[in-house]
Protein backbone atom coordinates (compact mmCIF):
# COMPACT_ATOMS: atom_id res chain seq x y z
CA UNK A 1 0.00 0.00 0.00
CA UNK A 2 1.53 3.39 -1.22
CA UNK A 3 1.52 6.16 1.17
CA UNK A 4 -1.46 8.02 -0.60
CA UNK A 5 -3.81 5.08 -0.42
CA UNK A 6 -2.50 4.85 3.63
CA UNK A 7 -4.21 8.10 3.90
CA UNK A 8 -7.20 7.65 2.60
CA UNK A 9 -7.15 4.40 4.45
CA UNK A 10 -6.90 6.25 7.93
CA UNK A 11 -9.19 8.48 7.25
CA UNK A 12 -11.87 6.41 5.96
CA UNK A 13 -11.52 4.03 9.25
CA UNK A 14 -11.90 7.54 11.23
CA UNK A 15 -15.14 8.37 9.87
CA UNK A 16 -16.43 4.77 10.35
CA UNK A 17 -15.30 4.30 14.19
CA UNK A 18 -16.81 7.99 14.63
CA UNK A 19 -20.12 7.32 13.01
CA UNK A 20 -20.42 4.13 15.55
CA UNK A 21 -19.85 6.23 18.81
CA UNK A 22 -22.89 4.98 20.67
CA UNK A 23 -25.23 6.91 22.96
CA UNK A 24 -25.71 10.80 23.52
CA UNK A 25 -25.92 13.08 21.13
CA UNK A 26 -24.98 12.47 17.35
CA UNK A 27 -20.94 12.94 17.45
CA UNK A 28 -19.48 11.99 14.27
CA UNK A 29 -16.84 13.77 12.37
CA UNK A 30 -13.48 15.17 11.31
CA UNK A 31 -14.69 18.11 13.83
CA UNK A 32 -15.84 16.48 16.54
CA UNK A 33 -19.53 17.90 15.73
CA UNK A 34 -22.02 17.13 17.76
CA UNK A 35 -25.77 18.02 17.19
CA UNK A 36 -28.82 17.49 19.23
CA UNK A 37 -32.31 19.25 18.69
CA UNK A 38 -34.41 21.24 21.07
CA UNK A 39 -38.34 20.03 22.11
CA UNK A 40 -39.47 23.48 19.96
CA UNK A 41 -38.08 21.54 16.59
CA UNK A 42 -34.54 23.99 16.70
CA UNK A 43 -31.41 21.98 15.60
CA UNK A 44 -28.56 22.72 17.58
CA UNK A 45 -24.83 21.80 16.02
CA UNK A 46 -21.43 22.35 18.06
CA UNK A 47 -18.36 22.26 17.23
CA UNK A 48 -16.01 22.58 19.54
CA UNK A 49 -12.22 23.74 19.52
CA UNK A 50 -10.51 25.06 22.61
CA UNK A 51 -7.52 26.54 21.38
CA UNK A 52 -8.69 29.97 22.22
CA UNK A 53 -11.55 31.39 24.19
CA UNK A 54 -13.92 32.43 21.39
CA UNK A 55 -16.67 31.24 19.70
CA UNK A 56 -18.67 31.64 16.66
CA UNK A 57 -22.32 31.80 17.56
CA UNK A 58 -24.82 31.77 14.18
CA UNK A 59 -28.12 31.26 13.66
CA UNK A 60 -29.06 30.08 10.04
CA UNK A 61 -32.69 30.46 8.72
CA UNK A 62 -33.80 28.04 5.98
CA UNK A 63 -35.24 30.74 3.74
CA UNK A 64 -33.25 32.63 1.17
CA UNK A 65 -34.06 34.78 -1.99
CA UNK A 66 -35.33 31.29 -3.87
CA UNK A 67 -38.19 31.48 -0.90
CA UNK A 68 -39.76 34.78 -2.10
CA UNK A 69 -42.79 35.12 -3.69
CA UNK A 70 -43.15 36.78 -7.69
CA UNK A 71 -43.02 40.31 -7.69
CA UNK A 72 -40.96 40.07 -4.15
CA UNK A 73 -37.70 40.10 -4.94
CA UNK A 74 -35.44 41.22 -2.45
CA UNK A 75 -37.83 40.76 0.84
CA UNK A 76 -35.34 37.87 2.19
CA UNK A 77 -32.36 40.73 2.24
CA UNK A 78 -34.49 43.47 3.56
CA UNK A 79 -35.73 41.54 6.18
CA UNK A 80 -32.22 40.57 6.97
CA UNK A 81 -31.21 44.86 7.33
CA UNK A 82 -33.92 45.39 9.52
CA UNK A 83 -33.46 42.55 11.69
CA UNK A 84 -30.62 45.35 13.25
CA UNK A 85 -33.22 47.54 14.57
CA UNK A 86 -34.95 47.19 17.83
CA UNK A 87 -37.27 44.72 19.69
CA UNK A 88 -39.63 45.25 22.06
CA UNK A 89 -36.77 44.61 24.30
CA UNK A 90 -33.57 46.23 22.63
CA UNK A 91 -34.02 49.40 21.45
CA UNK A 92 -33.17 50.17 17.60
CA UNK A 93 -29.51 50.22 17.33
CA UNK A 94 -28.45 48.78 20.64
CA UNK A 95 -27.74 45.18 19.15
CA UNK A 96 -24.95 45.96 17.42
CA UNK A 97 -23.89 48.53 20.07
CA UNK A 98 -24.00 45.58 23.07
CA UNK A 99 -22.06 43.36 21.25
CA UNK A 100 -19.27 45.95 20.03
CA UNK A 101 -19.36 47.07 23.52
CA UNK A 102 -18.25 43.59 24.95
CA UNK A 103 -15.68 42.93 22.53
CA UNK A 104 -17.70 41.30 19.57
CA UNK A 105 -17.83 41.57 16.25
CA UNK A 106 -21.56 40.52 14.49
CA UNK A 107 -23.19 40.54 11.16
CA UNK A 108 -25.44 38.40 8.82
CA UNK A 109 -25.63 37.77 4.99
CA UNK A 110 -28.69 36.44 2.54
CA UNK A 111 -28.16 33.65 0.09
CA UNK A 112 -30.45 31.68 -1.89
CA UNK A 113 -31.75 28.88 0.17
CA UNK A 114 -30.67 30.66 3.53
CA UNK A 115 -30.54 33.78 5.79
CA UNK A 116 -27.92 33.49 8.44
CA UNK A 117 -27.06 35.91 11.64
CA UNK A 118 -23.73 35.84 13.37
CA UNK A 119 -21.54 37.08 16.48
CA UNK A 120 -17.44 36.39 16.97
CA UNK A 121 -17.43 37.03 20.89
CA UNK A 122 -15.42 35.49 23.75
CA UNK A 123 -16.44 32.51 25.34
CA UNK A 124 -18.07 34.33 28.15
CA UNK A 125 -19.97 36.57 26.64
CA UNK A 126 -21.80 33.53 24.61
CA UNK A 127 -24.80 33.34 26.64
CA UNK A 128 -25.26 37.71 26.26
CA UNK A 129 -25.54 37.31 21.99
CA UNK A 130 -27.76 34.23 22.42
CA UNK A 131 -29.71 35.75 24.38
CA UNK A 132 -30.00 39.26 21.70
CA UNK A 133 -30.34 36.39 19.04
CA UNK A 134 -33.57 34.98 20.43
CA UNK A 135 -34.91 38.27 21.33
CA UNK A 136 -34.66 39.04 17.83
CA UNK A 137 -36.86 35.81 16.51
CA UNK A 138 -40.10 36.71 17.68
CA UNK A 139 -39.97 40.20 18.76
CA UNK A 140 -38.59 42.46 16.11
CA UNK A 141 -40.77 45.99 16.10
CA UNK A 142 -40.59 48.28 12.62
CA UNK A 143 -42.16 51.39 11.91
CA UNK A 144 -42.61 52.67 8.60
CA UNK A 145 -40.09 55.45 9.10
CA UNK A 146 -37.01 51.86 9.51
CA UNK A 147 -38.50 50.28 6.47
CA UNK A 148 -38.62 53.32 4.16
CA UNK A 149 -35.08 54.94 6.12
CA UNK A 150 -33.77 50.96 5.10
CA UNK A 151 -34.84 50.53 1.44
CA UNK A 152 -33.05 53.70 0.62
CA UNK A 153 -29.85 51.87 1.94
CA UNK A 154 -29.96 48.64 0.24
CA UNK A 155 -31.15 50.58 -3.15
CA UNK A 156 -27.58 52.29 -2.57
CA UNK A 157 -26.45 49.14 -1.87
CA UNK A 158 -27.42 48.01 -4.88
CA UNK A 159 -26.40 50.63 -6.97
CA UNK A 160 -22.81 50.58 -5.02
CA UNK A 161 -22.69 46.51 -5.99
CA UNK A 162 -24.28 45.94 -8.93
CA UNK A 163 -25.45 48.76 -11.04
CA UNK A 164 -21.77 50.13 -10.72
CA UNK A 165 -20.14 46.82 -11.09
CA UNK A 166 -19.87 46.01 -14.32
CA UNK A 167 -19.26 42.27 -13.52
CA UNK A 168 -21.76 41.74 -11.10
CA UNK A 169 -24.48 43.50 -13.29
CA UNK A 170 -23.16 40.76 -16.23
CA UNK A 171 -23.80 38.17 -13.61
CA UNK A 172 -27.13 39.23 -13.00
CA UNK A 173 -27.96 39.60 -17.00
CA UNK A 174 -26.31 35.62 -17.27
CA UNK A 175 -28.38 34.41 -13.98
CA UNK A 176 -31.38 35.77 -15.19
CA UNK A 177 -30.85 33.99 -19.32
CA UNK A 178 -29.85 30.72 -16.99
CA UNK A 179 -33.20 30.55 -15.01
CA UNK A 180 -36.50 30.27 -17.32
CA UNK A 181 -38.27 29.90 -13.56
CA UNK A 182 -37.01 28.72 -11.18
CA UNK A 183 -36.12 31.91 -8.49
CA UNK A 184 -32.38 31.27 -8.20
CA UNK A 185 -32.87 33.52 -11.95
CA UNK A 186 -33.86 36.45 -8.97
CA UNK A 187 -31.02 38.54 -7.54
CA UNK A 188 -30.62 38.08 -3.80
CA UNK A 189 -30.89 41.92 -3.46
CA UNK A 190 -33.75 41.91 -5.80
CA UNK A 191 -34.59 43.70 -8.86
CA UNK A 192 -34.98 47.68 -7.86
CA UNK A 193 -37.98 48.28 -9.43
CA UNK A 194 -39.38 45.39 -6.94
CA UNK A 195 -37.25 46.60 -3.98
CA UNK A 196 -39.38 50.10 -4.60
CA UNK A 197 -42.28 48.39 -3.83
CA UNK A 198 -41.65 46.20 -0.92
CA UNK A 199 -44.08 47.20 2.44
CA UNK A 200 -43.39 47.06 6.12
CA UNK A 201 -46.08 44.79 5.87
CA UNK A 202 -44.54 42.23 3.28
CA UNK A 203 -41.56 42.18 5.43
CA UNK A 204 -43.50 41.48 8.49
CA UNK A 205 -45.38 38.91 6.77
CA UNK A 206 -42.09 37.24 5.54
CA UNK A 207 -40.53 37.28 8.91
CA UNK A 208 -43.74 35.86 11.12
CA UNK A 209 -43.85 32.85 8.55
CA UNK A 210 -40.47 31.94 8.23
CA UNK A 211 -38.60 33.16 11.33
CA UNK A 212 -39.42 29.93 13.66
CA UNK A 213 -36.83 27.53 16.12
CA UNK A 214 -38.45 25.08 14.07
CA UNK A 215 -37.13 26.29 10.79
CA UNK A 216 -33.68 27.38 11.63
CA UNK A 217 -30.57 25.98 13.07
CA UNK A 218 -28.19 27.00 15.64
CA UNK A 219 -24.28 26.62 15.03
CA UNK A 220 -21.68 27.46 18.02
CA UNK A 221 -17.69 26.55 17.03
CA UNK A 222 -15.03 27.20 19.61
CA UNK A 223 -14.74 27.29 23.40
CA UNK A 224 -17.60 25.40 23.74
CA UNK A 225 -18.68 21.94 24.35
CA UNK A 226 -22.90 20.34 23.77
CA UNK A 227 -22.89 19.86 27.22
CA UNK A 228 -22.03 23.29 28.64
CA UNK A 229 -24.47 25.04 25.30
CA UNK A 230 -27.18 22.74 25.82
CA UNK A 231 -29.13 24.72 28.94
CA UNK A 232 -28.04 27.95 26.98
CA UNK A 233 -29.82 27.13 24.19
CA UNK A 234 -32.64 25.61 26.01
CA UNK A 235 -32.86 28.80 28.47
CA UNK A 236 -33.17 30.90 25.15
CA UNK A 237 -34.05 29.44 22.13
CA UNK A 238 -35.98 26.34 23.62
CA UNK A 239 -38.74 28.94 24.74
CA UNK A 240 -39.66 30.26 21.87
CA UNK A 241 -42.65 27.94 20.39
CA UNK A 242 -42.52 26.35 17.10
CA UNK A 243 -44.76 28.16 14.03
CA UNK A 244 -46.33 26.26 11.14
CA UNK A 245 -43.81 26.81 8.87
CA UNK A 246 -44.45 26.43 4.86
CA UNK A 247 -43.02 23.68 2.76
CA UNK A 248 -40.31 24.45 0.33
CA UNK A 249 -41.94 24.07 -2.57
CA UNK A 250 -40.14 26.02 -5.91
CA UNK A 251 -40.95 26.02 -9.70
CA UNK A 252 -38.48 23.48 -11.22
CA UNK A 253 -36.60 24.45 -14.36
CA UNK A 254 -38.29 23.28 -18.18
CA UNK A 255 -35.46 21.05 -19.84
CA UNK A 256 -32.90 23.69 -21.81
CA UNK A 257 -32.78 22.84 -25.42
CA UNK A 258 -31.01 25.47 -26.89
CA UNK A 259 -27.81 27.05 -26.04
CA UNK A 260 -28.23 30.76 -25.07
CA UNK A 261 -25.59 33.77 -25.22
CA UNK A 262 -25.51 37.30 -23.52
CA UNK A 263 -23.23 40.02 -25.04
CA UNK A 264 -22.78 43.36 -23.79
CA UNK A 265 -20.06 45.91 -23.75
CA UNK A 266 -19.29 48.61 -21.26
CA UNK A 267 -16.93 51.42 -21.47
CA UNK A 268 -16.47 50.63 -18.04
CA UNK A 269 -14.67 46.97 -18.66
CA UNK A 270 -11.08 47.23 -18.93
CA UNK A 271 -10.64 43.94 -21.20
CA UNK A 272 -12.77 41.18 -23.05
CA UNK A 273 -14.16 38.34 -20.41
CA UNK A 274 -15.96 35.08 -21.29
CA UNK A 275 -17.74 32.97 -19.32
CA UNK A 276 -19.34 29.25 -20.25
CA UNK A 277 -22.10 28.13 -17.63
CA UNK A 278 -24.21 25.03 -17.22
CA UNK A 279 -27.07 23.82 -14.44
CA UNK A 280 -25.84 20.99 -12.43
CA UNK A 281 -26.97 18.32 -9.75
CA UNK A 282 -26.08 19.89 -6.11
CA UNK A 283 -25.53 17.54 -3.01
CA UNK A 284 -29.14 17.76 -2.27
CA UNK A 285 -29.99 16.95 -5.92
CA UNK A 286 -27.59 14.20 -6.63
CA UNK A 287 -24.80 13.47 -4.24
CA UNK A 288 -22.81 11.30 -6.48
CA UNK A 289 -22.64 13.36 -9.03
CA UNK A 290 -21.67 16.59 -6.91
CA UNK A 291 -19.02 14.50 -5.18
CA UNK A 292 -17.77 14.03 -8.72
CA UNK A 293 -18.15 17.46 -9.91
CA UNK A 294 -16.12 18.80 -6.66
CA UNK A 295 -13.04 16.44 -8.36
CA UNK A 296 -13.65 17.87 -11.61
CA UNK A 297 -13.41 21.45 -10.62
CA UNK A 298 -10.69 21.16 -8.87
CA UNK A 299 -8.91 18.73 -11.44
CA UNK A 300 -9.35 21.97 -13.86
CA UNK A 301 -8.60 24.60 -11.85
CA UNK A 302 -7.81 23.71 -7.98
CA UNK A 303 -4.14 25.29 -8.40
CA UNK A 304 -1.61 27.03 -10.56
CA UNK A 305 -0.46 23.79 -12.41
CA UNK A 306 -4.60 22.47 -12.89
CA UNK A 307 -5.58 22.11 -16.27
CA UNK A 308 -6.89 25.37 -17.46
CA UNK A 309 -4.62 27.90 -15.90
CA UNK A 310 -1.19 25.26 -17.02
CA UNK A 311 -2.80 25.05 -20.82
CA UNK A 312 -4.69 28.65 -21.47
CA UNK A 313 -1.97 30.74 -19.47
CA UNK A 314 1.30 28.97 -19.20
CA UNK A 315 1.82 27.20 -22.33
CA UNK A 316 -0.09 28.86 -24.36
CA UNK A 317 -0.58 32.66 -23.29
CA UNK A 318 -3.71 32.93 -24.75
CA UNK A 319 -5.12 33.97 -21.39
CA UNK A 320 -4.34 36.35 -18.23
CA UNK A 321 -6.53 34.46 -16.13
CA UNK A 322 -8.99 30.64 -16.93
CA UNK A 323 -10.27 28.96 -14.79
CA UNK A 324 -13.71 26.55 -13.43
CA UNK A 325 -15.89 25.75 -10.57
CA UNK A 326 -18.41 24.15 -9.11
CA UNK A 327 -21.31 25.42 -7.03
CA UNK A 328 -22.88 22.31 -5.79
CA UNK A 329 -24.72 23.56 -1.65
CA UNK A 330 -27.75 24.29 -3.25
CA UNK A 331 -30.97 23.30 -2.09
CA UNK A 332 -31.94 22.53 -6.34
CA UNK A 333 -29.70 23.13 -8.98
CA UNK A 334 -26.17 23.55 -8.85
CA UNK A 335 -24.04 24.96 -11.01
CA UNK A 336 -20.64 24.21 -13.15
CA UNK A 337 -18.61 27.32 -14.72
CA UNK A 338 -15.56 28.07 -17.26
CA UNK A 339 -13.95 31.81 -17.29
CA UNK A 340 -11.37 32.92 -19.48
CA UNK A 341 -9.69 36.78 -19.28
CA UNK A 342 -7.56 36.86 -22.86
CA UNK A 343 -3.89 38.45 -23.13
CA UNK A 344 -3.57 41.72 -24.21
CA UNK A 345 -3.00 40.71 -27.86
CA UNK A 346 -6.03 37.73 -28.13
CA UNK A 347 -9.01 38.16 -30.08
CA UNK A 348 -11.80 37.05 -27.28
CA UNK A 349 -13.89 35.12 -30.09
CA UNK A 350 -10.09 33.28 -30.02
CA UNK A 351 -9.94 32.79 -26.17
CA UNK A 352 -13.39 30.80 -26.37
CA UNK A 353 -12.47 28.81 -29.32
CA UNK A 354 -9.22 28.17 -26.82
CA UNK A 355 -11.67 27.76 -23.82
CA UNK A 356 -14.17 25.13 -26.28
CA UNK A 357 -11.29 23.34 -27.04
CA UNK A 358 -10.55 22.55 -23.31
CA UNK A 359 -13.92 21.32 -22.92
CA UNK A 360 -14.53 19.27 -25.95
CA UNK A 361 -10.57 17.36 -25.04
CA UNK A 362 -11.77 16.98 -21.54
CA UNK A 363 -15.56 15.36 -23.04
CA UNK A 364 -13.14 13.22 -25.59
CA UNK A 365 -10.16 11.89 -23.29
CA UNK A 366 -11.64 12.05 -19.73
CA UNK A 367 -9.47 12.74 -16.80
CA UNK A 368 -6.59 10.82 -15.83
CA UNK A 369 -6.72 8.07 -12.49
CA UNK A 370 -3.20 10.38 -11.46
CA UNK A 371 -5.16 13.12 -12.22
CA UNK A 372 -7.75 12.19 -9.91
CA UNK A 373 -6.01 10.43 -6.97
CA UNK A 374 -3.86 13.93 -6.58
CA UNK A 375 -6.51 16.28 -6.19
CA UNK A 376 -8.87 13.85 -3.87
CA UNK A 377 -5.71 14.37 -1.61
CA UNK A 378 -5.57 18.16 -2.25
CA UNK A 379 -9.02 18.37 -1.57
CA UNK A 380 -9.22 16.11 2.40
CA UNK A 381 -5.96 17.98 3.19
CA UNK A 382 -7.53 21.57 2.69
CA UNK A 383 -10.40 19.85 4.56
CA UNK A 384 -8.11 19.65 7.76
CA UNK A 385 -6.64 22.72 7.46
CA UNK A 386 -10.20 24.68 7.43
CA UNK A 387 -10.14 23.41 11.44
CA UNK A 388 -7.88 26.61 11.83
CA UNK A 389 -11.06 28.72 11.75
CA UNK A 390 -13.92 28.55 13.31
CA UNK A 391 -15.88 30.86 11.72
CA UNK A 392 -15.50 28.82 8.37
CA UNK A 393 -16.48 25.46 10.41
CA UNK A 394 -19.39 27.19 11.60
CA UNK A 395 -20.06 28.72 7.98
CA UNK A 396 -19.78 25.09 6.01
CA UNK A 397 -22.20 23.52 8.51
CA UNK A 398 -24.85 25.82 8.36
CA UNK A 399 -25.05 26.14 4.86
CA UNK A 400 -24.75 22.63 4.50
CA UNK A 401 -27.59 21.92 6.83
CA UNK A 402 -29.96 24.48 5.22
CA UNK A 403 -29.46 23.28 1.56
CA UNK A 404 -30.61 19.49 2.40
CA UNK A 405 -27.47 17.80 4.23
CA UNK A 406 -27.31 16.43 7.71
CA UNK A 407 -24.48 15.82 10.08
CA UNK A 408 -24.03 12.62 9.41
CA UNK A 409 -23.49 13.46 5.70
CA UNK A 410 -21.35 16.54 6.42
CA UNK A 411 -19.41 14.12 8.86
CA UNK A 412 -19.14 11.67 5.82
CA UNK A 413 -18.51 14.11 2.74
CA UNK A 414 -14.35 13.13 3.12
CA UNK A 415 -15.53 9.47 2.31
CA UNK A 416 -17.74 10.52 -0.18
CA UNK A 417 -14.65 12.41 -1.76
CA UNK A 418 -11.99 9.62 -1.45
CA UNK A 419 -14.60 7.09 -3.06
CA UNK A 420 -14.96 9.17 -6.38
CA UNK A 421 -13.75 7.01 -9.20
CA UNK A 422 -12.31 8.43 -13.02
CA UNK A 423 -15.52 6.86 -14.55
CA UNK A 424 -17.83 8.59 -12.17
CA UNK A 425 -15.49 12.44 -13.16
CA UNK A 426 -15.88 11.66 -16.50
CA UNK A 427 -19.18 10.45 -16.52
CA UNK A 428 -20.59 13.03 -14.51
CA UNK A 429 -19.02 15.62 -16.90
CA UNK A 430 -20.15 14.22 -20.12
CA UNK A 431 -23.68 14.64 -18.03
CA UNK A 432 -23.23 18.17 -17.53
CA UNK A 433 -21.04 19.97 -20.01
CA UNK A 434 -23.68 19.55 -22.64
CA UNK A 435 -23.07 22.49 -25.21
CA UNK A 436 -27.40 22.97 -25.90
CA UNK A 437 -27.31 23.30 -22.31
CA UNK A 438 -25.30 26.03 -21.74
CA UNK A 439 -25.13 29.56 -20.90
CA UNK A 440 -22.30 31.75 -22.36
CA UNK A 441 -21.46 35.21 -21.30
CA UNK A 442 -19.40 38.01 -23.46
CA UNK A 443 -18.60 41.17 -21.53
CA UNK A 444 -16.42 43.57 -24.10
CA UNK A 445 -15.06 46.98 -23.33
CA UNK A 446 -16.19 49.86 -25.14
CA UNK A 447 -15.60 53.87 -25.99
CA UNK A 448 -17.51 55.73 -23.84
CA UNK A 449 -19.68 57.01 -26.47
CA UNK A 450 -20.61 53.23 -27.51
CA UNK A 451 -21.97 52.49 -24.24
CA UNK A 452 -24.78 49.97 -24.36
Amino acid sequence: MNRRHRIGAVLAAFFIVALLLPGGPSRADLFNAETFTLDNGMQVVVIPDHRAPVVTHMVWYKVGSADEEPRKSGLAHFLEHLMFKGTTNVPDGQFSYIVARNGGTENAFTSYDYTAYFQNVASDRLDLVMELEADRMTNLVLSEEDVEAERQVILEERRSRVDNNVGALMGEQIRAAQYFIHPYGWPVIGWQHEIETLTRQDILDFYRKHYAPNNAVLVVAGDITAEELRPLAEQYYGVIPSSDVPERLRPQEPPQLAARRVLADDPRMPHPAVSIRYLAPSYNTDSADAFALEVLAEILSGSSTSRLYRDLVVDQGIAVAAGASYTGDRLDLGQFDFWITPADDVDHEDAEAALRRQIDSLLADGVTEEEVERVKQRIKARLIYARDSVSNIANWYGSQLTTGMTVEEIAAWPAGIDAVSVDQVNAAARSVLVDDRSVTGILLPSAPDQES
